[in-house]
């Protein structure tokens, strides 16, 4: 699931892109673009997305969370950002999370220090946290007239072409 999504990321930034240059809009105020004045812009809401998938996944297979490491808050740099997660969400071997349903899981959530067991944490916390990101995203851009849809948010619908 987290693959899938981080994949509609890189669909929505790669239209975003697409959309900044057939406008002559500058990267910069695509990327900075927020939905409300107190809310995170593009590039922070995708790089906390693609992060979040560590935060999961690592923990269920009782494993330290790997680096972030550093990308520029680019077009190009949340693409590196979205392939290196891809990267080691895919180091992970289906058995590590065997016993994943036995483990606690914390986590930061915000200023709060959140201690759930790993069901609780994967469903309630970490699933939905992810997905307020992606959707935050989505709606971002939305909100500054790039041409997607949820046919570019799930990669599942597809809907015929309007004039």
């Amino acid at each position: 699931m987290f693959l899938r999504y981080l994949g509609s990321l890189h669909t929505l930034l790669a239209a975003a892109e697409a959309h900044a240059q057939r406008h002559g809009i500058a990267a910069s105020d695509l990327l900075q673009a927020r939905l409300a004045q107190d809310m995170l812009p593009l590039a922070t809401q995708v790089h906390i997305a693609a992060n979040f998938t560590l935060r999961t996944c690592f923990p269920l297979a009782g494993l330290a969370i790997p680096s972030y490491d550093e990308f520029p808050a680019t077009f190009d740099g949340l693409h590196g950002r979205l392939d290196h997660v891809a990267g080691l969400l895919g180091t992970l071997a289906p058995a590590a999370f065997q016993v994943a349903e036995s483990r606690t899981i914390e986590s930061r959530a915000g200023e709060a220090l959140v201690s759930l067991p790993a069901r609780d944490f994967l469903f309630l916390y970490a699933i939905p946290n992810f997905f307020f990101h992606v959707t935050a995203a989505y709606s971002i851009l939305r909100q500054q007239g790039v041409s997607i849809g949820k046919a570019q948010f799930d990669g599942f619908h597809i809907y015929p072409a309007t004039a």
